[in-house]
């Protein structure tokens, strides 16, 4: 029997086998990439209620709240949140208005194997016309990362080295996050504990 069903649940499959969608899921990367994404690690989402928010994420999906970030620092708050060793899977900015549309992604992050990797990352980017928004390392998290902007203007990051840190355990304290504001300075001035040392020193820039 027949069934109605809504736009979000209907399977065409004459949608699926034409041109159009063939075209589109025949285009592959370059082979000559000279990087390759390992793993997406984690989603900042802007909220209206940090302080429920933070409590739906704890008390009912069993999150665990790594590091906060007062207004003093982002106004609203930013709250990083963990549900494995990764410093965060999660973040939470305090700063919508109004119930969500659906359209408070805040940004996406993309893990590479390897530090040099990023450094590929940036010149691959700059390559292809991508401006940069950031390239360095950030605070919370201490990850060695590259910022930029898909065509629609989310923003996307690319990184190595993202805190691992143990189910019972405490986040790395601010006084060792070590934020930098270009790749080159990440390499100089490690935090505790992170090994910095390219693999191809070619990569990095006078």
């Amino acid at each position: 029997m027949a069934r109605n069903m809504t736009q979000r649940g209907r399977v065409d499959l004459e949608g699926l086998r034409g041109p159009e969608v063939q075209a589109m899921k025949g285009i592959q990367p370059p082979a000559d990439m000279p990087f390759r994404i390992g793993n997406m690690s984690h989603a900042v989402l802007v909220v209206r209620d940090i302080d429920a928010s933070v409590r739906f994420y704890t008390q009912v999906l069993g999150f665990k709240v790594s590091d906060v970030y007062p207004e003093s620092m982002v106004p609203g708050r930013m709250v990083f949140m963990r549900f494995n060793q990764d410093h965060h899977g999660l973040g939470l900015i305090g700063q919508a208005t109004e119930t969500s549309s659906g359209q408070e992604l805040h940004h996406l992050a993309f893990e590479v194997p390897t530090l040099d990797d990023v450094f590929r990352a940036r010149d691959h980017l700059e390559k292809h016309g991508v401006p940069i928004d950031f390239h360095g390392r950030r605070r919370a998290g201490c990850q060695v990362s590259v910022e930029f902007r898909d065509p629609d203007g989310h923003s996307l990051e690319i990184f190595w080295g993202l805190d691992k840190v143990d189910w019972d355990g405490e986040a790395r304290p601010p006084e060792d996050w070590a934020p930098r504001p270009s790749l080159e300075e990440a390499l100089d001035e490690a935090p505790p504990g992170q090994d910095t040392t390219l693999a191809d020193p070619g990569l990095r820039r006078k």
